[in-house]
């Protein structure tokens, strides 16, 4: 087992001119360009940057052209004629038409308005052969589904709402993406200091056990104490395997988040911050200005408003308009269309009044505005939860740098404890219990620490994301690079 452990390190060895050293900000950096998260992220931005595009096009002029090319009939069909009676005649024809049209969405009133010119073209074969014409040079449309309900109205207080926090969450989501960087550094750093302590303490336990045969043959020691000590190198070895696989699996994972081309990864433990002074006011502050919550909180409150203006717009009168005003042609020859133009003008306006509905408006109506009721209750449940996230968050900050000094000093004393029990054993005036005692406090030291400072930084980047505010630079955190095909 011990050579192949050599064996092992040998070839680790050759593997480290490949390897590849960053830091923890260098990981976010990479992660927050190059991660699964962040092009997964940048594909939904992007969807809602289109979306809100489409709704601003929406309110400009839209010019279109429709047209029938062409539409052949050759059957027998039955009309009505003058007297009123009806009978069967055969259609033999070819029909073409034309349409331009510029509409344009009112958003003042909720209705459509639209400019439209359209040629139509018949050509007839049975019973003789004959073409026929019919031309609007021009016609003046409007048409509005409900005089009560402007849907209009609501998408310009909605969308702009929709795409604003659209564009928050992506930050948020990209602190998001440097939570998860951090989580897995330090699951790699962990697992790189656990692996080198491993083979730190096999090679000691390794070197005492020579020490301890020589002792035992000398009659200084004991052949329990020989046999614990034996006892402690085998532990090792299998701990040494452990911890390598260990630090394989972490190491793919941090190289597979950050698309990196090799796995092997040296990280450097990072630093604690420059102090800062959080307050749970200005936390707040920046958390109510930034957050994609507070939009979504008052995007869902006209939500809920504008399901209750629609029924109530449209449950009990029901009246829409249409109207229309031009000038039309028809006739056998096409160069005379444009003369004599006939008018044509149109009004239709559509009512409704439900009699007797058995109460169906009445609880339409009652439905949507406890929907609206509970919504508002949801989003107030909601605020709450928000500011106390923060308010917590903050308090738990302010301790953050107090457990990592003491963890920190812990890990101290306890290696130069480790060294100095060490130091007795050799000498014998210590018993191996009491050695392998200080190496798992020295170890559970060390890895305390880790732990606090893996504590420290998520933190750190847990509080960025509640408040999206960069409390070393005193700035807003805003994301620039925000690509758009």
């Amino acid at each position: 087992m011990k050579k192949l452990i050599i064996i092992f390190f040998f070839i680790l060895s050759i593997s480290n001119y490949s390897q590849q050293k960053i830091t923890l900000e260098e990981a976010i950096d990479i992660a927050q360009k190059n991660s699964p998260d962040y092009k997964s992220l940048l594909n939904e931005n992007q969807a809602s940057y289109w979306r809100f595009r489409r709704f601003k096009a929406g309110f400009l002029p839209q010019l279109r052209f429709d047209a029938t090319l062409p539409q052949f009939r050759n059957s027998v069909n039955r009309i009505t004629l003058d007297d009123g009676s009806d009978d069967f005649r055969r259609s033999n024809q070819i029909r073409f038409d034309g349409s331009l049209s510029l509409n344009q969405n009112i958003a003042l009133t909720g209705g459509t308005i639209s400019v439209s010119s359209q040629l139509e073209r018949v050509d007839r074969f049975e019973p003789t052969e004959s073409t026929g014409f019919a031309v609007i040079p021009f016609s003046l449309n409007y048409r509005q589904n409900s005089l009560f309900y402007n849907p209009f109205k609501w998408q310009k207080k909605i969308e702009p709402l929709i795409y604003e926090e659209a564009k928050r969450e992506f930050i948020e989501r990209m602190e998001q993406v440097s939570l998860n960087t951090s989580r897995r550094y330090f699951a790699l750093l962990k697992a790189q200091v656990q692996a080198r302590i491993a083979k730190s303490n096999f090679s000691n336990q390794d070197t005492l056990f020579q020490i301890s045969k020589g002792r035992f043959k000398m009659g200084k020691i004991a052949e329990n104490d020989l046999l614990q000590i034996e006892l402690s190198v085998l532990n090792s070895e299998n701990n040494l395997i452990t911890n390598q696989i260990n630090l394989k699996r972490t190491s793919q994972n941090l190289a597979r988040y950050l698309v990196l081309d090799t796995e092997n990864i040296v990280l450097s433990t990072p630093k604690e911050l420059t102090t800062f002074t959080v307050t749970v006011k200005k936390a707040l502050e920046e958390a109510k200005a930034n957050r994609k919550a507070v939009i979504e909180f008052r995007r869902r409150r006209l939500q809920a408003e504008q399901n209750v203006a629609e029924v109530k717009g449209n449950n009990r009168l029901q009246m829409s308009l249409r109207a229309n005003f031009g000038i039309s042609q028809q006739g056998d020859v096409f160069n005379n269309l444009f003369d004599n133009f006939n008018q044509q003008q149109s009004l239709v306006i559509s009512l409704g009044i439900p009699i007797l509905d058995w109460g169906v408006s009445k609880s339409r109506r009652k439905l949507v505005e406890a929907n609206k009721d509970l919504e508002l209750t949801n989003i107030e449940i909601e605020q709450q939860e928000f500011e106390q996230e923060i308010y917590l968050h903050v308090l738990n900050w302010q301790n953050q740098r107090n457990f990592l000094k003491t963890a920190k000093k812990a890990q101290e004393i306890a290696i130069k404890r480790y060294e100095i029990t060490k130091k007795r054993f050799i000498l014998g005036k210590i018993t191996i219990t009491d050695l392998n005692l200080a190496l798992q406090e020295k170890d559970r030291s060390v890895l305390s620490y880790l732990n606090s400072l893996e504590k420290f930084w998520i933190d750190y980047y847990t509080l960025r994301r509640l408040t999206l505010y960069d409390f070393i630079k005193n700035k807003k955190i805003e994301v620039d690079d925000i690509i758009y095909d």
